[in-house]
């Protein structure tokens, strides 16, 4: 049961004039239990710690925070994380996690984690170009960080860090059956069961989803563009997106004392292509990805004198495919040369096997040290090019498709292929000292020394002191560098007419100042205060070689200053009221302006009432603002927009059911993610899904 930061502030009072070496339990431990697992973090420092005195900015989501707010994806809930917005792809409307205005094609520069491993694939650098969603009723409760993570985690926790943490037997006791059904034609049905079989803790997960995707219009695409130069009538503008998919998710840990397997599966298929692959409307072309990860850990070994080992395995396979070859342009492209259109189908299998050991030592007074090493061995080991086209590749008419003999779709050899396989391995130590020099004050320092076979070393420090001013009041002085190590696509991409892989490149750098600050204002009332400022240097952007065509080189450079209050009162026993409100003001050093696509304002507010026995309404409200155009893009600023859900949630209701209900974007409102500058493709940006319900329903035994 959660307590309220009331019963926090009476429990602190009185252990200070009680005195605290006389305490039965220590300030941690009363932290813990005041708060629950919501006040408590471990992705800050690797060790478990209360939040408030976590070295970095950092949110914790509980699974209790994901049954209130009523979302059922990952996106849903990153969206309420001060500081980070989610905006899409304009391929596959695939999500982008936009920290602090950090913002590119695919998003490389956030880490996703699940269960501390990397979702991370070679090709883009992203966790997927076909990740299209993330269900939650596995999940037990996701930390994130805003700012800086590479002294701990390594390459691409360059502007944050996601971990998602999956339910085990001690979240998930008994059996649970759950159904769902929604606007879109969406339905997903669910088994998990938690429990003890002999000496082990077992818990499983199964479930399988379908939805037929919102249907928002396109009003014109790059055919529509093209139709303009060639004198053609193709494009299929206006028309609907294309956003269906179906899933499949499964799960099995095993825990013996400190020896943990988790095994997960997830597969999306049947995935519509959203506003099209090359920003043309596609109804046809059909999309494949394919995800396991298996996961065993020994954690917390006793080694004694102080001494404690964490070892850790992972093997991950991922696939990007697709059912149906993805139609890039329509019937008639090109002046006609594509009669039944221009259809491509690139295809890549990756493996990844990582394996890390931590060694903690708390040997010396008011000194926790932590010592880690590891190696990842990542394999881009397979690529498939099938398309019915090829490209000019010399004279006044080099980048235009010509088709292949009778337009038929062939596969093309590897050589002439979109890219090679590639193989990509990195060795990795770092070193972390959490020192207690004084009463009241801890200074968290660390380092961390990354090795890639294919462009080198690099080296990110961070450094943290937090200071307990006083029993209400806590300060935060942070720095920290990062980077993000390039894609395979960037490094090796061929036979594209538009953007060529550079060898070359180096990674990209950020360095970040940040200054926190959490007041416990009264005892029913929280405040932060949450100040940043970020260089990022050697920015992979594209620059012009000639005859149209462009590379990948280390150009761009960002700067980012801004700020995130929050805020928590209880205003009664039933009436707890949070909110959030962030600044960003972020210049493209370049040229002096607004880089663009990430929102200047963003403000969240909530409210979850318990009415009556066992009944919880939960209202939402978010507005979004300020998302400027990039220098070369003419269009008017994105259109801001407010969104606001609604859920009702009720308690066990006839023995062992559950009911819950729930309206997302309950006014209809007209939700744009920006298209990519300078607009041709894509004017009037990517719309997002219109007022929607859902009715779910959960049997616990």
């Amino acid at each position: 049961m959660r307590t309220s930061p009331s019963t926090l502030a009476l429990a602190c009072a009185l252990a200070f004039h009680a005195g605290a070496a006389q305490a039965a339990t220590t300030e941690e431990e009363e932290l813990a239990l005041a708060y629950g697992d919501k006040g408590v973090v471990s992705i800050a420092t690797g060790n478990r710690q209360p939040l408030r005195r976590a070295p970095a900015v950092a949110s914790v989501i509980t699974a209790q925070d994901i049954l209130t707010m009523g979302a059922t994806d990952l996106d849903e809930v990153l969206e309420t994380v001060p500081g980070i917005h989610v905006s899409r792809s304009n391929q596959v409307y695939g999500s982008l996690y936009v920290v602090r205005g950090i913002y590119s094609e695919f998003n490389p520069q956030t880490l996703v984690l699940q269960n501390g491993v990397p979702l991370t694939t070679l090709f883009v650098g992203n966790k997927g170009n076909l990740w299209v969603s993330m269900p939650l009723e596995n999940v037990a409760r996701i930390e994130v960080i805003r700012g800086p993570g590479s002294a701990l985690y390594g390459a691409d926790a360059f502007a944050g860090v996601i971990n998602i943490i999956t339910k085990s037997a001690a979240d998930t006791p008994g059996t649970e059956l759950g159904l769902r059904a929604g606007s879109f034609d969406s339905r997903d049905g669910w088994f998990q069961y938690g429990g003890q079989v002999g000496s082990l803790q077992v818990s499983g997960y199964l479930r399988a989803g379908h939805t037929g995707g919102f249907s928002r219009t396109i009003e014109a695409d790059a055919q529509s563009a093209l139709d303009t130069l060639f004198g053609t009538q193709a494009s299929l503008t206006p028309g609907p997106v294309n956003t269906g998919y179906q899933a499949l998710d499964g799960s099995l840990e095993l825990g013996f004392r400190k020896l943990k397997l988790r095994s997960t599966y997830l597969l999306r298929h049947d995935l519509g292509t959203g506003s099209g692959v090359a920003s043309a409307l596609d109804p046809v072309g059909r999309g494949r990805g394919v995800r396991l990860l298996l996961d065993l850990s020994l954690s917390e070994l006793d080694l004694g004198h102080d001494w404690k080992l964490t070892l850790g395995a992972s093997h991950q396979r991922y696939r990007q495919a697709h059912d149906t070859p993805l139609r890039l342009f329509p019937p008639g492209a090109f002046g006609g040369a594509f009669p039944e259109g221009m259809f491509g189908a690139p295809n890549a299998w990756e493996r990844h096997t990582r394996l890390s050991a931590v060694i903690g030592y708390t040997g010396f007074a008011r000194h926790t040290l932590r010592a880690g090493v590891g190696h990842d061995d990542l394999d881009l080991y397979r690529t498939q090019e099938l398309k019915n086209f090829s490209f000019v590749q010399t004279g006044p008419f080099i980048g235009l498709p010509v088709p292949t003999p009778g337009a038929q779709i062939v596969e093309f050899p590897v050589q002439d292929s979109f890219l090679a396989p590639h193989r990509r391995r990195v060795s990795h130590a770092h070193v972390q000292d959490e020192w207690a020099f004084a009463r009241d004050w801890t200074l968290t320092a660390g380092v961390r020394r990354d090795h890639y076979s294919d462009f080198g070393n690099t080296t990110n420090p961070r450094l943290a002191l937090v200071w307990d001013a006083s029993l209400d009041l806590t300060a935060k002085l942070m720095y920290g560098r990062a980077f993000r190590a390039p894609a395979f696509l960037e490094l090796y991409s061929i036979n594209n007419p538009v953007n060529r892989g550079n060898p070359g490149l180096e990674p990209e750098t950020i360095r970040t100042l940040e200054a926190a600050f959490s007041w416990q204002a009264r005892p029913d009332t929280e405040i932060k205060l949450n100040l940043f400022d970020y260089r990022a240097r050697n920015m992979i952007r594209t620059t012009d070689i000639g005859n149209g065509i462009a590379m990948f080189a280390n150009l761009g450079a960002q700067r980012g200053r801004g700020g995130e209050l929050e805020g928590a009162w209880d205003a009664g026993a039933a009436l707890r009221l949070t909110g959030h409100y962030a600044y960003l003001q972020a210049t493209d050093e370049r040229t002096g302006a607004n880089p663009g696509y990430a929102p200047r304002h963003k403000a969240y507010a909530r409210a979850d009432w318990r009415i009556g026995a066992g009944w919880l309404l939960g209202t939402q409200a978010q507005h979004v603002a300020g998302r400027a155009r990039p220098p070369g893009d003419a269009r008017p600023p994105v259109a801001d927009h407010t969104t606001v859900d609604l859920t009702l949630r009720t308690g066990r209701i006839a023995r062992d059911w559950e009911l819950a209900a729930s309206v997302r974007n309950l006014f209809d409102a007209d939700v744009r993610e920006p298209s990519l500058a300078p607009g041709t493709s894509l004017p009037y940006d990517l719309p997002m899904a219109s007022r929607s319900f859902y009715l779910q329903l959960v049997l616990r035994l």
